[in-house]
């Protein structure tokens, strides 16, 4: 386990050393293909600049996309009461709650670190779910929490975002430019379509390969760490049947935050297809079925 949280860590300097350089590629070549070479290291100041905020803010957009709102114990004393205990449990601090207004049940954590975490939970899920099992999905979203996987995903989040950001600004830019009738004008707005569709073609590539950072192995670390958490593996392995049983599409779904969530917002099943970074449900709760005869 201490070996996969090093390893978490390292890929984050890793993911953010190869979109920065995947990006000051990309200025250098806008800068000789425009004629204006000094351009680029604006651009690169500015994706040096954009990486810092999105790390500390992607958690912020990850909330604001999702619909989630932050909750106090009155508020849901159930879910508050669940989360507190587990974290007192394993000496985590006291995430921030949060519930997503959404009857398709789904849960994800996000942050930087275990002291700035938070945990959101559907109304969908919180409806369906007994305690055991709401505890088993709480205890999945604090072990990415202990396992720091919450900073490796809200960096991919947030780095996935800013390329497709980047790209319809550019297409963006050529359309609006494309009223002027004179050559030069034409020529660069034709640069800024290619350079467009590049950054289309890279998100598209990269969403799920750059996701695989919070890997198959991941999703099943979280679950033995849910498990051990709570001494009950069937709950987690309950509640896991029960998202594959009732899961559908979120109303707010977004591919680039997809890979957060314990069970696909976008489309039940797409978990098989072969970039998903969780498992199939089935073979999570077959693992989980080995853990439970060890305890």
């Amino acid at each position: 386990m201490y070996r996969a949280i090093s390893a978490n860590k390292r890929n984050t300097v890793l993911i953010i050393g190869l979109f920065v350089g995947l990006l000051t590629a990309l200025a250098v070549w806008w800068g000789q293909a425009s004629g204006n070479g000094s351009s680029a290291i604006f651009i690169v100041l500015f994706v040096l600049i954009y990486t810092v905020f999105q790390y500390y803010a992607a958690s912020r957009l990850a909330l604001s996309m999702s619909g989630a709102h932050e909750i106090k114990k009155q508020d849901n004393p159930r879910l508050w009461n669940i989360v507190e205990n587990l974290a007192i449990t394993e000496g985590l601090p006291m995430p921030k709650v949060y519930i997503i207004n959404d009857p398709a049940p789904n849960a994800f954590a996000t942050g930087r670190n275990p002291k700035n975490a938070v945990v959101a939970a559907t109304t969908g899920l919180l409806e369906i779910m007994d305690d055991n099992e709401l505890q088993g999905v709480m205890a999945h979203e604090l072990g990415h929490v202990k396992n720091y996987d919450i900073r490796v995903s809200t960096i991919v989040f947030g780095l996935v975002s800013a390329i497709g950001i980047l790209a319809d600004l550019a297409i963006r830019m050529a359309w609006f430019g494309s009223a002027s009738r004179n050559r030069d004008s034409g020529q660069l707005g034709m640069i800024l379509i290619l350079l467009g569709v590049v950054g289309w073609i890279i998100a598209w590539l990269i969403g799920p390969l750059v996701s695989a950072a919070v890997s198959r192995q991941r999703e099943y670390l979280a679950d033995a760490t849910g498990a051990e958490m709570t001494r009950y593996p069937q709950g987690l392995a309950s509640a896991l049947k029960k998202l594959g049983e009732y899961g559908r599409p979120m109303r707010r779904a977004n591919s680039a935050m997809a890979h957060m969530y314990i069970n696909d917002p976008l489309k039940p099943g797409m978990v098989e297809r072969v970039f998903s970074t969780h498992p199939p449900i089935p073979d999570r709760i077959k693992r989980l079925a080995e853990i439970s005869r060890g305890f």
